[in-house]
């Protein structure tokens, strides 16, 4: 868990903690790696337009390195899921960016979305876990969104030299 907060520069104490804790993790024996945080770096909401902007510029290449698999938000009082990203653009080594900041609130709703929902992550592997938004419709929920989606464990084009990775990248497009 991140602080949109907090000092995220590199130096900072959190940048340090991010970059040492990824730098730990053995994905043998982890094979899933999700970040979460309050404000997202990606949305499309016209209020919120880069509100994540400077975190993102600072720490994303970390997620990259590391290959978190899945990167969930709230702030947005909407839900959104986007494709793998890095750097502004579809990349298939990329984390998958959620922003779920549907619950409820005071202010209302503030998104294209008009409803409240939850979201559910069932992991069933090491290589497949299953995303699901459902919309929340008085006492009933609906799914209205899901996806399955691969650990970028299991993308090995994704874990090649960046030589490599650079000549390859486009040959190779796995599930979300």
């Amino acid at each position: 868990m991140l602080g949109s907060y907090t000092d995220f520069k590199k130096g900072s104490d959190q940048y340090k903690w991010v970059e040492a804790d990824l730098g730990k993790v053995d994905r043998t024996a982890t094979p899933w790696v999700f970040a979460v945080m309050h404000v997202p770096w990606y949305n499309t909401n016209a209020d919120h337009k880069d509100e994540g902007k400077s975190m993102r510029e600072a720490m994303e290449d970390l997620f990259y390195k590391a290959r978190v698999d899945v990167v969930f938000a709230g702030h947005v009082h909407a839900y959104e899921r986007f494709t793998r990203i890095y750097n502004e653009r579809a990349d298939p080594c990329g984390p998958v960016y959620i922003t779920i900041g549907d619950g409820g609130n005071r202010q209302g709703l503030a998104h294209k979305e008009l409803s409240f929902g939850h979201g559910r992550l069932r992991v069933v592997s090491e290589t497949h876990a299953h995303w699901s938004w459902h919309r929340n419709n008085g006492s009933d929920s609906v799914v209205a969104d899901q996806v399955w989606l691969q650990s970028l464990t299991a993308t090995k084009s994704c874990w090649l030299s960046a030589v490599d990775k650079d000549e390859s990248k486009n040959n190779n497009i796995d599930e979300l």
